[in-house]
């Protein structure tokens, strides 16, 4: 048996692993240095920023905190306006008066602390929701200045605070119950335009996702027509009523087209088709001149096109035209009408390459089922206004015009 002893680890430490050790949070005490550095500058905006860019206060972690601070002075109990217990600052954006050159210098003071931590977006983000969502606590020159804030924020771009976040967190039902919303966006409107053109507004609205969603600003039982432009007109917002009008109208025109389309595709008995016209028009009050030019573009839209086959679509338009002529004729019922739908032809023949050759065929097919006047179509090529393709199309057409105008002399 072997008497050689067994190798033994001595002089060796085990390391033990060691447990990570949680910090506890404590944000009343950075509320409470946010504040004193308020007060040491006695609410210079421009030293505040500088020393709190300047401190290493833990703003990853208290970053809501210090958002508290800025827009109420100190941290405020969950769900209320009431302050917490600590230290607060009078130079808060809910402190200063409900002005945009009062409240502009808080918003670049915001930007410029965020420009150094831009992770600071996200917590703007979080307090502005809370802000917003809890309208019903603050009264009405409160909700003013939070108004006069998020539209000089947006305007100004604030660190790429994004729209839809400011306004997802008004959608709230209870809120929109009660009004408050719809007052604090009517406020924000106006304020924004101030500045800035309805495009900007609606671009804004587009990024919101709220450009479709304005009547939903509404209590239920207001959502109309009528109270959406009594209450917009009535707070000088007659621009918004007007792209809202347009818009509902874009709409109902859409829904003609894709309806009339459908059913000519399906070969429709006309009578039917016709009857859809008539009604939708007198439902949604629709021009007769949109009427028009919707029911050529449903016409269009319903050809059944065979891609590079050049011959046969132009067969099938034109095959289109001759047989759904009549519908045609029902909508164009004046002049002006006729006139219209010759404009409509001639530019959407100028604008589809394979129809171009298309356009003095179509005029003689419409001619021939008394859709088209002899005079609409002599004053078309006399005297028309429309610069698209005019000459390409008014040479095609002139040996129909020669026909015609011979025909007339020898009336």
């Amino acid at each position: 048996m072997s008497t050689k002893e067994r190798p033994t680890l001595g002089g060796t430490r085990i390391k033990t692993r060691k447990r990570n050790i949680a910090i506890p949070l404590d944000p009343s005490s950075f509320a409470d240095a946010i504040v004193q550095i308020y007060l040491d500058h006695a609410g210079d905006l421009e030293l505040t920023a500088k020393s709190i860019e300047a401190s290493d206060l833990d703003f990853s972690r208290y970053g809501d905190t210090f958002f508290e601070v800025v827009f109420t002075g100190g941290r405020n109990q969950p769900g209320t306006t009431k302050p917490e217990d600590g230290e607060r600052q009078p130079y808060a954006v809910l402190n200063c008066e409900a002005t945009r050159p009062s409240i502009l210098p808080y918003v670049l003071y915001i930007q410029k602390i965020i420009r150094r931590r831009p992770f600071l977006i996200k917590n703007l983000e979080n307090v502005m929701r809370r802000l917003l969502q809890s309208l019903e606590l603050f009264d009405a020159d409160d909700r003013k200045k939070l108004a006069i804030f998020t539209t000089l924020a947006l305007s100004q771009k604030l660190s790429g605070l994004p729209p839809e976040t400011v306004f997802a967190a008004l959608l709230n039902d209870s809120l929109v119950a009660k009004g408050t919303v719809l007052g604090f966006c009517t406020e924000t409107f106006k304020e924004y335009l101030l500045e800035n053109s309805l495009d900007d507004l609606i671009s804004l609205l587009k990024r919101a996702k709220m450009e479709d969603r304005l009547v939903e600003l509404f209590p239920m039982q207001k959502r109309t027509p009528e109270a959406f432009a009594e209450h917009f007109r009535k707070e000088g917002l007659g621009v918004l009523v007007e792209y809202h009008d347009k818009k509902v109208f874009d709409v109902k025109l859409k829904e003609l087209r894709t309806s009339l389309a459908d059913q000519i595709s399906a070969n429709a008995d006309m009578g039917e088709v016709i009857e859809t016209v008539k009604s939708r028009r007198k439902e949604s009050l629709l021009p007769d001149v949109d009427v028009v030019r919707t029911v050529w573009d449903a016409l269009m839209d319903a050809v059944q096109w065979s891609g590079k086959n050049q011959q046969q679509n132009v067969n099938l338009a034109l095959r289109q035209v001759k047989t759904w002529g009549s519908l045609l004729g029902e909508v164009c019922t004046s002049a002006k009408l006729e006139m219209e739908l010759m404009y409509k032809i001639q530019v959407h023949c100028y604008e589809d390459a394979k129809l171009m050759k298309l356009f003095p065929e179509m005029v003689r097919a419409l001619y021939d089922q008394d859709v088209l006047a002899e005079d609409t179509i002599l004053t078309w090529f006399r005297k028309g206004a429309n610069p698209k393709g005019r000459q390409i199309f008014a040479k095609s057409l002139e040996p129909f015009v020669q026909w015609l105008e011979e025909a007339e002399e020898e009336e």
